[in-house]
């Protein structure tokens, strides 16, 4: 009988499922060494965030098959590692949707009405009404960044206080965010419109203090900002020192850059700041649904079925799985790779398999491809069985093509998507030991590996352009680790590919295309396996 390890406290119905197919034991509050001496036993580990599964439980639980987190992050689990063993990561990224939605909506209505300094007013025996006069939401206009399955709740809810709806998502269609009742806009004017700003977007690096003092200089000083997605999507000082100095109205946050919160500015605010734990994905519908979620992907994977929500090898046969491999890692990584260059926003994309990839099953490879192109955005919550239907949420429409004909090499894959940004086209093939190399970016034949920072360039064939483009990136101590040129025709367009051993500085893009013969520039960056 299968043995199943449950090391973080989770709501008995779940152990209730697990226990119809395997022996459970229930161990919370194990330190690493511990975990690492008993996991051994064990088919499936169970967690929620207070276990971390690290590369050295993973490696010692030698007859796991699953490790299920109940909620939506895997950051505790080393994710790479468990993928290198076959071991599959399965969350559960729509069970606490609701809760964290109602969460922010709640916090809005808080943050109008100043309830929490309203009762602890009354509780000290005070009756002060005057300083509690709050301001209504109805009629007001609600900026939502992010419409995601959490910020498409909040869309519908507030839609039914008659708010006005603004959204910023780079990688939503304008299509569909009108049918969620949203006017689809640039941050910046979101930012300058809204009355309140409620955030529902992952932490990555292009989201790290997006909102900042410059973007906190454009808000109205009437504007309420809410945050119960990520802690450091927020510059925490700059918003104590814009709420202090009454530069906005106020601010309602359940998430921090640090937790639990230690010393901060944001402590010493009074109703213009209301600060919760954490708090919204504690509830217990949520808690309930999250145990449900990954206990039943668990029992099915036990059972020899597959995970719905996998996070790292996809729902597919082994024999099929084996000789997709290496074009599953080739078509997610052009699809991280053009979603980049499009800005984002994909509104369609083609997937045209070539040679004899043409002959093989087509799904698995255009669900690759769909979760490269979406991992910018969605990062952990979006994976090998749920990127279709992400891509359809986000109005993208997606068209499948095959040509065996083509024969430049033994099996290639060709993506093609345009956005409001233009269209872009990218190719990829295998060489031998199955090697990944971009060949053709935008009907210009290339031949290079990708690398984890990338720039890419559209300039005109002519002298000198190559060397001034090195001497800039010399300047800035940019170190080029690789370089080709792609043309046509003498003298005509071309582009330039440059691997670089260093992120660019944050503007140099501007700079690149001051330089005489340089059309435009994109940066990359790229998955590191």
């Amino acid at each position: 009988m299968s043995k199943v390890l449950v090391s973080d406290p989770i709501d008995q119905i779940g152990i209730d499922i697990l226990s119809q197919v395997a022996q459970v034991d229930v161990k919370t509050g194990l330190s690493p060494d511990q975990l690492v001496q008993i996991i051994p036993d064990y088919d499936a580990l169970m967690i929620r965030s207070g276990t971390r599964v690290t590369q050295e439980i993973i490696e010692a639980g030698t007859q796991l098959k699953i490790i299920g987190r109940a909620g939506v992050g895997v950051d505790n689990v080393d994710v790479p590692a468990a993928t290198r063993r076959g071991i599959l990561v399965v969350n559960s990224p729509e069970g606490n949707t609701i809760a964290a939605a109602e969460h922010a909506l709640a916090m809005m209505l808080a943050l109008s009405r100043h309830i929490p300094a309203a009762n602890q007013s009354v509780k000290a025996g005070e009756w002060d009404r005057k300083s509690f006069t709050g301001v209504e939401v109805y009629k007001k206009t609600l900026g939502i960044v992010g419409l995601g399955k959490i910020g498409s709740h909040v869309a519908k809810v507030a839609r039914a206080m008659e708010m006005r709806l603004l959204a910023y998502d780079p990688f939503l269609s304008s299509e569909r965010a009108e049918q969620m009742g949203c006017h689809l806009v640039d941050l910046d004017l979101l930012l300058r419109e809204s009355d309140y700003i409620t955030l529902h977007l992952p932490k990555t690096p292009e989201t790290q203090h997006m909102i900042n003092a410059e973007s906190l200089a454009k808000m109205k000083p009437t504007a309420r900002i809410i945050n119960c997605a990520r802690g450091g999507i927020i510059d925490e000082e700059a918003l104590a020192i814009a709420l202090k100095e009454g530069k906005i109205a106020g601010a309602a946050l359940d998430v921090y850059e640090s937790e639990p919160l230690g010393e901060s500015p944001l402590r010493a605010l009074g109703k213009e700041a209301i600060l919760t734990p954490h708090l919204g994905a504690s509830t217990e519908e949520a808690q309930v649904n999250v145990a449900i979620d990954v206990a039943e992907q668990i029992r099915d994977v036990l059972l020899g079925l597959p995970a719905r929500s996998a996070v790292n090898i996809p729902g597919l046969r082994p024999d099929l799985l084996e000789k997709l491999r290496p074009y599953l890692q080739l078509a997610e990584i052009l699809g991280n790779l053009i979603s980049q260059l499009t800005g984002g926003r994909v509104e369609s994309l083609n997937v045209r398999l070539q040679g004899e990839l043409a002959s093989n099953e087509s799904q698995p490879v255009v669900v690759a491809a769909l979760k490269g192109l979406l991992s910018t955005a969605l990062q952990e919550r979006v994976n090998y069985v749920n990127a279709s239907i992400e891509a359809k949420e986000r109005g993208i429409r997606v068209v499948e093509t095959r040509d065996a004909a083509v024969i430049d090499y033994t099996g290639s894959l060709r993506l093609s998507a345009s956005g409001p940004n233009g269209e872009h086209t990218v190719t990829g093939a295998l060489l031998g030991d199955n090697e990944i190399r971009i060949t053709n970016i935008d009907d210009f034949p290339i031949n290079v590996p990708p690398s984890r920072h990338m720039l890419f360039t559209l300039h005109r064939d002519m002298p000198g352009i190559i060397g001034k483009l090195g001497s800039l990136l010399g300047s800035l101590n940019v170190n080029i680790a690789s370089m080709q040129v792609g043309r046509k025709i003498v003298r005509g367009d071309a582009v330039m590919v440059l691997s670089l051993d260093d992120p660019l500085p944050d503007g140099i893009l501007n700079e690149i295309t001051q330089v005489p013969g340089i059309r435009d520039a994109y940066t990359v960056t790229l998955p590191t396996s």
